[in-house]
């Protein structure tokens, strides 16, 4: 398993309204999180807010191109990003122990934290399609290139580690500084994370190791 120290390029926030951080995605331009009662979307370039939705915003946040799903106590919510209209709603697997989302391959996938388990979910019905175990307490959820990753806070100590999809494995671990938590993980795509930093009211850009690149282990 390889093991490297994180790489922050870049803190945005505190923002105002906004006291914490829960579940974030990014929808090709702006990078939208979660606060409690609010989802705020920023420019990553200018860090600048560019607008908000009220909306129950509890955990994870994701984006399938035309909608925002959001977490919401024990269901998930399909939003028009434009209206700020709930469109449908669907039951959450953890039935309120959920934590990141993510949407990958025509579905949804549904972190449960202290059940330490990743769900595969049918964005229109909420069935459970497929379960992936971790062992480590599971916060934010992120697809990029086949790759699955989920951000971990655990006590004192998070990180950012890539799965096996089939086995659960852990294949790399991005440890982060002390005391700096993970509570929403999402890919820009490209080469870098963006998570959410729980309390401290914070989103960090995290730099995603290339591919064939030497990493260093310890």
């Amino acid at each position: 398993m390889k093991q490297t120290a994180a790489e922050i390029i870049r803190e945005y926030g505190p923002f105002t309204g906004a006291d914490r951080v829960h579940g974030v995605t990014f929808d090709g331009e702006n990078v939208w999180f979660a606060s409690g009662d609010k989802l705020h979307a920023f420019d990553p370039a200018s860090g600048r807010t560019v607008r908000s939705i009220d909306v129950a915003a509890h955990a994870g946040t994701a984006f399938d191109g035309r909608h925002l799903f959001q977490i919401a106590e024990d269901r998930i919510q399909k939003i028009d990003p434009d209206s700020g209209r709930v469109l449908a709603t669907i039951p959450a697997p953890g039935g309120g122990g959920d934590s990141g989302l993510t949407w990958a391959e025509g579905t949804l996938w549904v972190g449960q934290y202290r059940d330490r388990k990743i769900h595969q979910v049918d964005p229109d019905t909420g069935a459970i399609l497929r379960t992936i175990e971790s062992n480590r307490f599971v916060t934010g959820v992120t697809w990029i290139d086949g790759e699955l990753w989920h951000g971990s806070w655990e006590g004192e100590e998070s990180d950012l580690r890539r799965l096996d999809p089939q086995t659960g494995e852990v294949l790399e671990r991005l440890e982060m500084p002390p005391g700096v938590a993970v509570s929403g993980l999402e890919s820009d795509g490209g080469d870098q994370f963006f998570c959410g930093g729980g309390s401290s009211g914070k989103v960090r850009a995290v730099r995603r190791p290339r591919r064939g690149a030497t990493a260093g282990s310890r």
